[in-house]
């Protein structure tokens, strides 16, 4: 509700410093122009977010996907203890990196929605180390294909979208091991309370 008013906030203030400078048709110009380029890039997100989302069902249903959850599941239950002790639950965090590793974002948050509210089931309405863990790996997460930034260097005109690996291979594992030091640092100094 907050972003509402922040956005009529300041469309109302373009209108009025439009008006008030005598660019309103420079206003309006640019309104159209930026709607015109929010529906190009859309649409050409949407292809290409379509084509790995089905690539993720593909993996889903030759059962690559729960080899690659299987893959992750060592760590995660040194990571997440608790959470580890319930299958369903450790499934769907390896299920959600396992979309976050592949760069789908937009798959991977439904899985990470579900996992939080099976962790969030014992907390009482304040949330765990490990469900706030669970968040750090999901914000952070570890690409090794970045389909959504690829997608929107496509839409830019870029010939070579994927020429960005090394560079997001390495944000990400600074990013997750950044996030994973915190984390653990911030639950040290809770626990010393």
């Amino acid at each position: 509700m907050e972003m509402t008013w922040v956005w009529t906030g300041m469309v109302t203030l373009s209108l009025i410093f439009g008006l008030l400078s005598g660019n309103l048709d420079a206003v309006s110009a640019a309104a159209l122009e930026g709607a015109r380029s929010a529906i190009e890039l859309s649409f050409s997100m949407a292809g290409v977010l379509c084509l790995w989302s089905g690539v993720m069902e593909i993996m889903n249903a030759c059962g690559l996907s729960a080899g690659l959850a299987r893959l992750f599941r060592p760590l995660l239950r040194r990571l997440l203890p608790e959470a580890s002790r319930d299958p369903e639950t450790l499934a769907e965090v390896s299920a959600n990196v396992s979309a976050n590793l592949l760069g789908l974002g937009n798959a991977a948050t439904p899985l990470g929605i579900r996992a939080a509210r099976r962790m969030a089931r014992g907390c009482e309405g304040t949330a765990s180390d490990e469900l706030c863990l669970l968040v750090v790996l999901n914000t952070a997460s570890i690409q090794l294909i970045p389909a959504t930034i690829a997608s929107v260097r496509v839409a830019a005109g870029c010939g070579t979208p994927f020429d960005i690996l090394p560079a997001v291979w390495l944000a990400s594992v600074l990013s997750v091991a950044a996030g994973l030091t915190a984390a653990w640092l911030l639950s040290q100094g809770r626990g010393r309370r």
